[in-house]
């Protein structure tokens, strides 16, 4: 596919279902783990305009200890900087992780324990990515200025993109 992005008008699923081919597509010809995370992340950003898009990926911890072996560390994004290392458990991104699940948070001052990476975000959705063997290896975070952005729609969509994603881990 060329580099060219085609964005849809309309609601949010035709977006989804424009982008998605596009995202496959991008990603078929290529084998690079982190350039498939960088046009994914813009051409989710591109395509929706969301405040922050990006990835967490496992990695050992930098104290790597018996109770924090691993943690997660900022990948490929677009937007304001961003928190570089979230522990199991902490935060949003963290709590995906912990209980292996997507987490859409409509207002994240209502969030206990969030990390406020940036206090332009109030609403994020965070979408666990897989091994092989079900394990958590990645997580796509994603922010937005605006209370209530994220829903079932928006879950939907992006555990189809993480499932793309899993096949290239």
């Amino acid at each position: 596919m060329a580099e060219t992005l085609v964005i849809a008008k309309g609601n949010k699923e035709e977006k989804y279902q424009t982008l998605l081919p596009q995202i496959k597509s991008l990603i078929e010809g290529e084998s690079d783990f982190i350039a498939n995370l960088a046009n994914i992340t813009a051409a989710i950003k591109d395509t929706f305009d969301h405040l922050w898009v990006g990835f967490y990926i496992i990695r050992p911890a930098l104290k790597a200890t018996k109770d924090n072996p691993s943690e997660l560390v900022l990948g490929p994004f677009q937007g304001p900087i961003a928190c570089t290392r979230i522990r199991k458990g902490k935060g949003v991104c963290g709590t995906a992780w912990l209980k292996s699940e997507t987490q859409i948070v409509p207002d994240v001052e209502l969030f206990p324990g969030h990390i406020a990476c940036s206090s332009r975000s109030r609403s994020e959705i965070v979408v666990p990515i897989y091994k092989c063997n079900d394990e958590v290896s990645a997580i796509l975070d994603i922010d937005s200025e605006e209370v209530g952005t994220f829903d079932q729609t928006d879950a939907q969509y992006l555990e189809e993109v993480c499932r793309m994603i899993s096949t290239m881990i």
